[in-house]
């Protein structure tokens, strides 16, 4: 069978719609760098034979990269890499794969699964560099068109709770993995900015399809730790109506307790391990408050730290989170709330409503 025989798809607004499982057979590096978020990995060349073919094809051109490629990856090896993409294609019978350009790397995985199984699993026509282009263009043809609210609130009232809980939102601080503040760091990493913007495409590519009546975002800046928000969604963002969300403080003192005490110490036991988590969960803690201390000045951001060093002290001997709850409180109302009220001062005109997680959700079901 001939490549031009081999199937291309290039409805990528269907691909998007109905989260088609992706094979995705660039390099590792290339993967990192940015994807799809219902891609696999599973390459036709590691990232060494990537660079080896690289540098043949600037030497000698394509025909002898290509060479290069078939005496690179053959016999056993061969054989492991198709296995995988078998195993794939039989998982997810309705998915497609692709390489960077829907060339050589994405024809010759078509070929030898078909060879090997007689599969004739379908491939992105252009490839990543072509579904990349298409979600890029959708951000900045959708944005202008949603009934976008945007959800607002002191810092600690739950705004990614609510947005979670609610029908037609989408959560921008998770898909950027960051809370969006100087403690909002995970202990993962956050995704590359490409990979970020894919996951907003896709959203609201989704969206967009299901005819929702509205579209609910948390107020952001323009950007959620080291990742931007898309122009097109972020400027939307500026002017749309805000929904404020208001609770009490020691509402917000007990949501913040929960989110950077009891799921964040969780979070760092998990990644690095129950024996480390808490050393390196302690040393987050007190380098986030570190991070501001000239906006909270040098005795207000001692003051804080020993109040905090203590609270850990007591936690790690005792098991006992509750002294957490002092310094949470002084930062929420006298760091947090004061920047907060002059950037109310500036968004004043956008505001429509303002009410608890209940009576939000009542006026948005009243739409």
């Amino acid at each position: 069978m001939e490549f031009s025989d081999l199937p291309e798809i290039d409805d990528f607004r269907s691909l998007i719609v109905n989260d088609t499982p992706l094979l995705d057979v660039r390099a590792p590096v290339e993967f990192a760098q940015g994807t799809l978020p219902t891609a696999e990995n599973q390459p036709f060349i590691n990232d060494e034979e990537r660079h080896e073919i690289g540098l043949r094809y600037a030497e000698l051109g394509q025909d002898a990269a290509i060479d290069l490629g078939h005496e690179l990856v053959k016999g056993e090896l061969k054989d492991q890499r198709v296995a995988k993409w078998r195993q794939f294609a039989e998982t997810h019978p309705e998915g497609i794969l692709f390489c960077w350009r829907g060339g050589m790397r994405s024809k010759f995985s078509q070929q030898w699964l078909f060879d090997a199984t007689g599969i004739r699993y379908p491939r992105i026509k252009g490839g990543y560099k072509a579904l990349r282009r298409f979600l890029l263009e959708e951000i900045e043809l959708i944005s202008p068109k949603l009934k976008l609210f945007v959800v607002g609130g002191r810092t600690g009232v739950g705004k990614t709770i609510f947005l979670n809980n609610t029908q037609n939102s989408i959560d921008l601080e998770g898909m950027a993995n960051h809370r969006g503040s100087a403690f909002g760091v995970h202990p993962t990493p956050q995704p590359a900015q490409a990979d970020f913007d894919n996951r907003v495409a896709t959203e609201l590519i989704k969206h967009h399809a299901s005819n929702a009546p509205y579209l609910l975002v948390e107020d952001e800046g323009r950007n959620i730790g080291g990742r931007h928000v898309p122009v097109a969604l972020h400027n939307e963002m500026i002017n749309a109506p805000r929904l404020m969300l208001d609770i009490s403080v020691e509402e917000r003192i007990n949501i913040t307790h929960q989110e950077y005490i009891h799921e964040a110490l969780a979070e760092y036991c998990e990644a690095v391990g129950d024996e480390n988590g808490f050393d390196a969960w302690a040393e987050y803690l007190l380098g986030s408050l570190d991070k501001i201390r000239k906006r909270l000045g040098g005795q207000r951001h001692q003051e804080l730290r020993t109040i905090m060093e203590k609270a850990i002290d007591e936690q790690r001997n005792n098991g006992d989170s509750a002294l957490h709850r002092d310094w949470i409180k002084s930062l929420l109302v006298d760091y947090y709330d004061p920047m907060y009220d002059y950037q109310l001062s500036q968004k004043e005109k956008t505001i429509i409503f303002t009410g608890s997680p209940i009576e939000i959700q009542q006026y948005l079901d009243s739409l």
